[in-house]
């Protein structure tokens, strides 16, 4: 039987994908090739964890699934970008996702890069657009959001992930580049649900609260990526295994063992069941955070 949180998780992608097939229609017969590749990897399945946080942290705050809806398709559309570009032969040279082949595999390399581009962009449309926010929330969800995604965030933690590739990383910058380059993502998705509602400042402590909960399952959700790479199979991941020894990067495992790792991971979780558990009707989120460390997937 599953638990709430799965039955709302399963719920959440349902509501996403349907919208995002809406919001990713080929506008101009011209621009059928660019839209189809943009919904190959927009609407390839995934666990939609990102969007999940948009919607829960909002009703967690008494918000509702309408305020949300916008802002979980944009950070949807935003992280899509991120992995088509990812997997791209400058990057991780990777030919295989969610048990697919990679969008420049299908589309070539010119257009994945296109469509990544036009997913990132779109992600923010849909996020100053939401039209069931008022415009000053509107307008600092999609301020937070860019600032996440840009230079200081996930694009500045993928610098530093492919700078690794050729020079040592310690434990320091493998934790700042984690927290940009995976975590950043997963805590505007936490902030998101809290701006869709009604909540406008990120000196609130109920973001601080969101903030901190995101930032510790994104790094437990990373470590046990990390030990899921070193000790899984191509077919339960759908994707290629031991990808980080292949491009010889600086992982959790390069600093611990499997063990300590996973006890690492646990503490992560911890620190973010104990940030939200405070408020009511938070065992949803609970529940994930849990969820997230006992994943073999």
């Amino acid at each position: 039987m599953k638990n709430e949180w799965q039955i709302r998780m399963k719920n959440n992608a349902a509501f996403v994908e349907t919208q995002l097939e809406r919001y990713l229609e080929t506008p101009d017969e011209d621009l059928s090739v660019l839209y189809e590749s943009m919904r190959y990897s927009a609407l390839s399945g995934g666990k939609r964890i990102r969007p999940f946080l948009v919607i829960e942290f909002c009703r967690l705050f008494g918000g509702t699934e309408k305020e949300a809806l916008p802002f979980a398709c944009a950070i949807e559309c935003v992280h899509a970008s991120s992995l088509i570009h990812d997997d791209m032969p400058c990057m991780d040279d990777d030919d295989l996702r969610r048990g697919k082949p990679t969008n420049h595999v299908v589309f070539g390399e010119d257009i994945a890069l296109l469509a990544g581009d036009a997913l990132i962009t779109k992600g923010y449309e849909l996020a100053a657009r939401n039209p069931f926010v008022s415009p000053e929330i509107g307008l600092g969800a999609t301020a937070m959001l860019l600032k996440h995604a840009g230079g200081l965030g996930m694009m500045g933690g993928q610098q530093i992930d492919l700078l690794g590739e050729k020079n040592p990383v310690d434990f320091p910058l493998l934790l700042k580049m984690h927290l940009k380059k995976t975590g950043a993502l997963i805590i505007a998705s936490a902030l998101l649900g809290c701006y869709a509602a009604g909540i406008a400042s990120e000196d609130d402590a109920r973001m601080k609260d969101a903030a901190l909960y995101a930032e510790n399952i994104g790094l437990a959700f990373q470590v046990i990526d990390d030990i899921l790479d070193a000790t899984s199979d191509d077919v339960t991941l759908g994707k290629r295994v031991h990808a980080d020894e292949r491009m010889q990067k600086t992982t959790f495992l390069s600093e611990m063992s499997i063990e300590e790792a996973f006890a690492y991971a646990k503490q992560k979780t911890d620190t973010a069941v104990k940030a939200i558990g405070k408020y009511e009707n938070s065992e949803i989120l609970v529940d994930f955070a849990k969820y997230l460390l006992e994943r073999k997937k």
